[in-house]
């Protein structure tokens, strides 16, 4: 009986463990800069800054700021998440840096370690207010009140509104951000996570009392491949262990741009596209290939919708014309009747002078004969 009681404990202990080997596995999974230089090149361009390397500029139009626009929080069990509405978000919002460059607007340089948000968040009275932390800047420095964020960089709004999801719509004039950030306090909710410290951002209590609502918490979740995807109640975000070099090579973008291949933020007008530059339908032929083609014109065969609607619209005028040329309205008869000279008085007086009658002459002479003239 022991014995076949150790039997099945030692069977589930192996069960068990190759329940586990594949977790293990995939927590451990890793991959290095690389990653981020070749699926972002489809979004952006990479730039060799001399003071952070391979910086990244995104295909945005002037205007863009990091955690400002296209996106919002969600509350997640690390804190204040920010969710992009872009499909790179995925990576510049929770690894990296950002900093802003006179020439190409903002810039993101990578770095390893994931957060839910790389920003310092502020409170002054009604109002949250956050910014991008700059690279090489530690979270104990990022928020102390030695850290000093250029007021431009700021955004404030409500805090009944921070849980908005249309949150652009929300911010406050930037004139009053000056006595914001001089009156404000920072709101210092560091927690530790996979890979190392971030703050949190305001507490979930704090913010709940503020807006009056429960704020309900959206599961955070890994997903298998560069992307994100949020539902009502959850948001699935590619988040692996990042390094710096690839496997002891030295990762790099395949493509560097530099300055004079980039227009300058000021004169970017549209938002570029994100993906493969659109490119113009081709023109689909009739024919198959296989089959022998028809003698006949290409402008027979490849009728456009558009030359088919004109022929159509060409033929249903024609036919109302000739519905409609040979009726009249009945007035319009009547008008050009009573027009016309009545054929009694035209043609009958024409007649008896044109028409010989028979008299004692043998039907020569005509009606109505002058009389001869006598001489007295």
């Amino acid at each position: 009986m022991k014995t076949i009681r150790k039997t099945t404990l030692l069977l589930f202990l192996i069960i068990g463990m190759m329940g586990l080997t594949p977790q293990k596995t995939t927590a451990q999974t890793s991959v290095s800069f690389q990653l981020f230089y070749d699926n972002l090149s489809v979004s952006g361009n990479w730039i060799n800054d001399p003071n952070y390397g391979y910086v990244w500029s995104p295909n945005v139009r002037a205007g863009f700021a990091p955690y400002q626009t296209n996106g919002y929080w969600v509350y997640t069990e690390m804190g204040w998440t920010w969710v992009s509405n872009y499909s790179w978000g995925w990576a510049p919002f929770h690894y990296g840096r950002w900093f802003y460059d006179p020439y190409y607007g903002w810039l993101w340089a990578p770095d390893t370690e994931w957060g839910p948000a790389w920003v310092t968040w502020r409170y002054y009275d009604g109002y949250y207010g956050w910014a991008p932390i700059g690279p090489g800047i530690s979270i104990d420095i990022a928020f102390s009140n030695i850290y000093a964020v250029p007021n431009d960089h700021w955004v404030f709004v409500r805090d009944r509104d921070v849980c908005r999801h249309n949150l652009g719509n929300y911010y406050v004039n930037r004139s009053n951000y000056t006595t914001f950030v001089k009156n404000s306090t920072v709101i210092n909710n560091i927690q530790s996570g996979k890979g190392g410290r971030y703050n949190a951002g305001p507490g979930r209590d704090h913010v709940q009392k503020r807006t009056g609502t429960a704020i309900t918490q959206t599961n955070l979740k890994d997903m298998g491949k560069p992307g994100q995807a949020v539902s009502k109640n959850e948001l699935r975000l590619y988040k692996p262990n990042v390094g710096r070099d690839d496997n002891g090579r030295k990762a790099a973008p395949v493509k560097v741009m530099g300055q004079k291949d980039i227009k300058p933020i000021s004169e970017r007008r549209t938002e570029a596209k994100v993906n493969k530059p659109m490119q113009k339908p081709k023109v689909q032929h009739m024919e198959q290939p296989n089959r022998p083609q028809a003698n006949v014109e290409p402008k027979a065969v490849q009728r456009q919708p558009e030359m088919q609607r004109n022929e159509q619209r060409a033929k249903e005028q024609q036919m109302e014309r000739r519905q409609e040329a040979p009726i009249n309205p009945p007035r319009e008869i009547e008008k050009q009747h009573n027009e016309l000279p009545a054929k009694p008085q035209l043609i009958e007086p024409q007649r008896k002078l044109e028409i010989p009658q028979r008299n004692n002459n043998n039907g020569q002479s005509p009606i109505h004969q002058k009389p001869e003239h006598r001489e007295r």
